[in-house]
């Protein structure tokens, strides 16, 4: 599947010379919402994995599809106050200040494999944080994957030097 043609670039959003990637316009085709949870299972048919833990907010969409794929369980991997029960933080930089993630203390036992799963990797802050995060809790994070990736902003390559798999379904260079 030409996951490409099924998502929309805005120009100039959220500011001039930012091209945005909006993946609601594949949530919204049929195939190719099937295709891309199909190709974020896939690499995982046959591995025991415990739970997918899907980043804010695209990436509870596709999170929760692909662990229903994989008869797991799922982790929502929130912003900063979301979240009602005890949680984890892990707080990480940004281009002006920080920001923080957070996940409840009893969302992942000692040693389970988690996959951690998100719409797009850009500069690798959220994800990065999200990673350490889980594994601070006791995950062990086989991998993560994203349906689009931005190379040039390097956030895949953080992931990878964290020693994690990196599975992506479509790059846009130059973004």
């Amino acid at each position: 599947m030409d996951f490409a043609s099924v998502i929309r670039t805005i120009p100039d959003h959220p500011k001039p010379g930012i091209l945005f990637y909006d993946v609601t316009t594949l949530f919204g085709d049929p195939r190719g919402f099937r295709s891309a949870v199909d190709a974020l299972v896939q690499p995982y048919a046959g591995v025991q994995i415990d739970k997918i833990a899907g980043i804010e907010a695209r990436g509870f969409i596709l999170g929760g599809a692909v662990a229903h794929q994989l008869s797991t369980g799922f982790v929502p991997v929130r912003k900063k106050g979301k979240l009602p029960y005890k949680t984890l933080c892990e707080t990480y930089d940004l281009e002006y200040g920080t920001d923080s993630v957070e996940i409840h203390v009893d969302a992942v036992k000692k040693g389970e494999n988690v996959v951690v799963v998100d719409d797009l990797i850009a500069t690798g802050g959220t994800a990065v944080a999200a990673v350490k995060l889980l594994e601070r809790a006791g995950a062990n994070v086989v991998g993560c994957c994203f349906v689009i990736d931005l190379p040039d902003l390097g956030g895949a390559d953080k992931l990878r030097k964290l020693g994690k798999n990196v599975i992506t379904l479509v790059s846009f260079k130059g973004a």
